[in-house]
């Protein structure tokens, strides 16, 4: 069973548990299945190639899907993903690893619920921000309600 965050756990600078991903090809083909993008670029390497690529790409829908997972870990099952949005700045690689990242920004309570905002992004191995954004919580108390 996961740890429950709490509201009270949570400062601003605060660092998220970070959430590494090692994309394959063939989770490609199946993200494309599921989510009905299926164009080459995210599966056929000769036709991205063609593209002036220089391989096949991860899919920017795939990227945001892996930052939701990483504030969803981060919140446990009482706290609620309220937010989440991204900009797509760089290209990740199969076969490359990537780490999902993230630091509260801010935390306030709002109409009795307790918000936590955050800076998250997807990183490749060489440190750079391929995928920024933000993204909004909100946790349970330990001590009720405000």
């Amino acid at each position: 069973m996961k740890r429950q965050l709490y509201y009270e756990d949570v400062e601003a600078g605060m660092e998220l548990p970070s959430v590494t991903k090692h994309p394959t090809t063939k989770q490609l083909v199946m993200y494309a299945g599921a989510s009905g993008d299926f164009y080459q670029i995210h599966y056929d390497k000769d036709f991205a190639q063609g593209t002036g690529l220089p391989s096949v790409i991860i899919h920017g829908a795939l990227k945001n899907a892996f930052l939701g997972q990483l504030l969803t870990d981060w919140i446990g099952e009482e706290g609620v993903l309220k937010k989440l949005s991204c900009q797509y700045r760089g290209m990740d690689f199969p076969g490359e690893p990537i780490t999902c990242k993230g630091k509260v920004t801010e935390k306030y309570v709002k109409n009795g619920k307790r918000y936590v905002e955050c800076e998250i992004w997807v990183e490749n191995g060489r440190g750079e921000k391929t995928t920024p954004g933000n993204a909004t919580v909100i946790l349970p108390s330990r001590r009720g309600r405000p």
